[in-house]
């Protein structure tokens, strides 16, 4: 048996049990693709990442829902980094990951963290409205599709928060997921993430659909600068800035849980 360290971290959380929960597996060297996924699955998290060594103050960095590996998490990329700089004796300015997205960094910022991502780009989603409204139950103002998922825009915060959408309609559509969205009444804009297709029915806070959210609200206020909160149950807190092609993507993390998982040898 193999005896690897584990953590349990509530990434873009104001407080414990808040924000969005990851496990986070540090690897001296890759495990085989099917005990990752298993490791995923017996976690039942909404994400759990795996990284290994990769050169000077750089990582190479995985993550798995319950059920498929994904190209990129934003929360649990927050929390990669929060468990490398706190827990692992991380001393860099900031940690590099080597990702299926490309190069992702991560720094300090204030009292939390700060995830470097790349920009999504936005078209004119090609599914219509009504398949869209169908599976919502609402009006939809505005649709997108971005590099994984559909952005769609709906009237005020009220119409996000009480969202009860048929889960089995938006599983039919060919994304990762979809985000629904619109402007905040103490916050900047508020979003919430359903992504069936990737077994997670309500993701509680989506970094990386931040890399979506993050461009089209900077063009609607003509600001780069944004606050952000996804209105789960859990509820999540977002700072968000555009930059150029780059997204920054900023929240605090709160650790649940340390210890050491047993799995078979490969």
């Amino acid at each position: 048996m193999l005896q690897l360290p584990v953590y349990q971290v509530d990434a873009f959380a104001d407080a414990l049990f808040k924000g969005n929960p990851a496990a986070v597996c540090p690897l001296d060297e890759w495990l085989p693709d099917i005990l990752l996924q298993q490791i995923a699955a017996e976690n039942n998290l909404p994400e759990t990442a795996f990284y290994v060594p990769d050169g000077e103050d750089a990582f190479h960095l995985r993550w798995f829902t319950p059920v498929m590996e994904v190209d990129l998490c934003g929360h649990a990329t927050l929390a990669t980094a929060f468990v490398l700089f706190s827990r692992r004796g991380f001393q860099g300015p900031e940690v590099l990951f080597r990702s299926r997205s490309g190069l992702l960094r991560v720094k300090r910022s204030g009292e939390g963290w700060s995830l470097d991502f790349p920009a999504d780009v936005l078209r004119v989603a090609d599914a219509d409205h009504t398949s869209l409204e169908a599976a919502l139950g609402v009006p939809v103002k505005a649709a997108f599709r971005g590099r994984s998922d559909y952005l769609l825009v709906v009237e005020d915060e009220s119409t996000v928060q009480n969202l009860q959408p048929d889960l089995d309609l938006l599983e039919r559509f060919p994304v990762r997921g979809v985000i629904v969205t619109a402007t905040g009444r103490e916050v900047d804009f508020v979003s919430r993430f359903f992504a069936p297709q990737s077994g997670i029915a309500e993701d509680p806070v989506t970094g990386s659909a931040h890399t979506t959210l993050t461009p089209y609200w900077a063009a609607f206020f003509h600001k780069n600068n944004l606050t952000a909160r996804q209105l789960s149950a859990r509820g999540g807190a977002l700072r968000c800035e555009l930059a150029g092609s780059r997204v920054f993507i900023s929240g605090q993390c709160h650790l649940y849980l340390e210890g050491n998982i047993f799995v078979p040898a490969s």
